[in-house]
């Protein structure tokens, strides 16, 4: 499949798709103080890979991870993409830490599967 420039700037990459996983520390202050500071692990699809892989969902039935991204991500623009909260808990001890790292792991596999069926399908 031939891609058009628009195409080619919604997948990210220069020459193939580019998304991101992202390990989030979030501190809240309120007033003058921190209040509670929590781990987040935030998922950023680009829009085409996100396009491509809504279009042809029922080839992802079975992918939990892949289900959840399509059905609750939120399109912030092309500079932002397709966004979703993969992970949030508050960081009280070490253990939301090591949470937060495997879902990392688990959205870092999901979108290298998602990247893999967009390139297999373009042809990239």
């Amino acid at each position: 499949m031939k891609l058009t420039q628009k195409q080619r700037d919604q997948l990210w990459g220069e020459v193939g798709p580019y998304s991101e996983a992202k390990l989030i520390i979030e501190t809240r202050i309120l007033d003058d103080r921190v209040s509670r500071v929590f781990v987040v692990v935030e998922v950023a699809i680009n829009p085409l890979t996100f396009e491509i892989i809504s279009k042809n969902k029922r080839q992802f039935m079975d992918d939990p991870m892949i289900t959840q991204l399509i059905e609750h991500s939120e399109n912030r623009g092309q500079n932002f993409g397709y966004v979703s909260m993969a992970f949030m808990g508050e960081y009280l001890d070490e253990s939301v830490m090591k949470e937060a790292k495997k879902a990392i792991e688990y959205a870092k596999k999901t979108i290298v599967k998602m990247h893999k069926f967009v390139m297999d399908l373009l042809d990239l």
